[in-house]
């Protein structure tokens, strides 16, 4: 068993938003399963003679970031704004997981059902035989179309299709054409987001929360607009008489999204808030907007940052059920260690971020190998990783 310690480490943030700072600053790191095995203190290393460690410094560390909301195509290459490499862009921004919406970019992309069936099972089997600029993308969300039929998804699903993309992209976009497919793809244990708010590209459509509420999806993707968000009573609707995931974007109207958590946290939900950016898209590529929204939630809507950070990871884990996005044994070992960029006002990462200031990355590991030493986008860390 090859073995890694983190030690030396300042905060240790959890993950789960119900308790988001561990009491421990040692952790372990089983690296041939990519699975963290025990977090305790520095004695830890006593166990583990001649282990690689990494000694974090006094830095914060944080499960790796989960995009729930990215529109891929094959590769690390984005037709919709011509760029490649920004998968790994945004690894450098402390994203180590991503979850597709639907491959709408795709150009041609089929719209019979033979078609999406099969972009949908070509875009499964391709992310997850390779990954993108290191990142976990799980991809192949099917975009729901007139003509699909109950055995269509149990079709996709023996071939590995889990994902639903954004209902509403498609030409299925009245709630009684999209609640019977919706059941069938929930028969097959599938997770399905549908679109809020106005139209983001052509052919794709308005959606309000009766629309929402009639389909019954697990996640209501950009409830603050993607970009443009539903009325402020229409949040509310969904606030209060939903218990879907509400997934707020950086490519959406930030003023919906601060009425979005603060609704909730007065209802005490957070744990219903995800993060994702609903990129690539017109709004463009931001490696950082993770981490941009995080800071956003933190230093303006009265959401403690360790919390906020848990809405980026254990939460959108927990929707998705996947097996990473929080710091425990068992736990896939992605995690990022961050800190306060160089110069700001704040004391830490956290205090930074609730100053308003985006946090330095400092390393990033996914599956408990180093993927990142130093972040091309993020400013300087004010300490120092030592490994």
């Amino acid at each position: 068993m090859t073995i890694t310690v983190i030690t030396n480490i300042g905060t240790l943030l959890s993950g789960d938003i119900n308790q988001p700072i561990l009491d421990s600053n040692t952790l372990v790191i089983d690296v041939e399963a990519g699975k963290i095995c025990e977090i305790g203190t520095n004695d830890l290393l006593a166990k583990y003679p001649g282990c690689k460690v990494i000694d974090a410094g006094g830095l914060t560390v944080m499960p790796g970031l989960i995009d729930s909301h990215v529109h891929p195509v094959i590769g690390d290459y984005t037709p919709r704004q011509k760029m490649s490499d920004f998968i790994n862009s945004s690894l450098h921004g402390g994203v180590t997981t991503m979850i597709s919406a639907g491959e709408c970019h795709t150009p041609g992309r089929p719209t019979d059902p033979a078609g999406v069936k099969a972009l949908a099972v070509l875009a499964s089997k391709s992310f997850a035989k390779q990954r993108p600029g290191g990142v976990k993308l799980h991809g192949g969300a099917v975009i729901l179309e007139q003509g699909l039929t109950e055995a269509d998804f149990a079709e996709m699903a023996a071939a590995g299709v889990w994902l639903v993309g954004e209902v509403g992209l498609g030409s299925v976009k009245k709630p009684a054409d999209a609640a019977p497919m919706v059941k069938w793809a929930k028969k097959q244990g599938m997770k399905v987001m549908m679109h809020t708010g106005g139209t983001s590209i052509p052919g794709s459509s308005t959606v309000t929360a009766d629309d929402v509420i009639q389909v019954a999806p697990h996640v209501v993707s950009h409830i603050n607009g993607g970009p443009t968000a539903i009325s402020p009573a229409e949040i509310r609707k969904l606030v209060e008489q939903t218990d879907f995931a509400l997934e707020i974007v950086q490519c959406g109207n930030l003023k919906a999204a601060d009425l979005v958590v603060r609704q909730l946290s007065e209802r005490n939900q957070l744990h219903r808030v995800i993060i994702g950016n609903d990129a690539p898209s017109g709004t463009g590529v931001i490696p950082l907007g993770i981490l941009r929204t995080i800071t956003q939630l933190a230093s303006m809507s009265g959401v403690p940052a360790a919390q906020a950070v848990a809405m980026a990871t254990g939460n959108t884990a927990q929707v998705y059920s996947l097996n990473t996005g929080s710091i425990a044994p068992g736990k896939e070992a992605d995690l990022v260690i961050i800190d306060k960029p160089m110069g700001s006002v704040g004391e830490d990462a956290l205090t930074a971020m609730e100053a308003g200031d985006l946090p330095a990355v400092a390393l990033v590991i996914v599956d408990g190998k180093v993927l990142v030493t130093k972040s091309r986008n993020t400013p300087p860390p004010a300490g120092k990783v030592i490994i």
